[in-house]
């Protein structure tokens, strides 16, 4: 069998269908397919107009066959800085070939890069296979924390509550 040659970069927008791909693949792998719901053209406008998160991706010579998407998030206790790892996928096929420990590696150098200290990032309980590969790498599970969520009616109905209170302009 003829070795795989890999390659990772920065998407780029003509990449916009290809991550539209994966991102539902990995809805389906999570059984979450049910809650996709943008279009090709919020996607295309929150990662390349408004860059509110970047992709690395991971292709063979035919085709995309893996993703990390991630954005900066902040730290209050470190005072800086840190990424956020919102998805890392690896299409079926191509599992178990180190695609998913090159990716945090590329991660880590562009933490590295740019002065940033730690990589958050969550799983699902029952994503044990994922759970024992982060392990492995190093990453803890922190179990004090849980994962909380305002969105749809609790998110509108919150904004609706009453005036903030108004921003001063420094």
């Amino acid at each position: 069998m003829k070795p795989i040659k890999l390659t990772q970069r920065l998407a780029v927008p003509s990449d916009i269908n290809e991550i539209e791909r994966l991102i539902k693949e990995l809805a389906e792998y999570e059984k979450m397919s049910d809650q996709v719901s943008f279009t090709t053209e919020t996607l295309y406008d929150s990662l390349f107009i408004k860059k509110q998160a970047e992709i690395l991706l991971v292709s063979t010579e035919e085709s995309i066959v893996g993703y990390a998407l991630f954005f900066t998030s902040f730290s209050t206790f470190v005072g800086a800085g840190c990424l956020y790892l919102e998805d890392l996928y690896v299409s079926p096929d191509y599992r178990k070939m180190g695609i998913g420990k090159s990716l945090f590696v590329s991660l880590a150098v562009i933490a590295k890069e740019r002065s940033i200290q730690r990589l958050d990032f969550a799983c699902l309980k029952w994503n044990r296979s994922s759970l024992d590969f982060y392990e492995v790498i190093g990453a803890r599970i922190m179990d004090e924390w849980h994962l909380l969520r305002l969105e749809d009616d609790a998110l509108i109905q919150m904004s609706e509550l009453s005036t903030p209170i108004p921003w001063a302009k420094g």
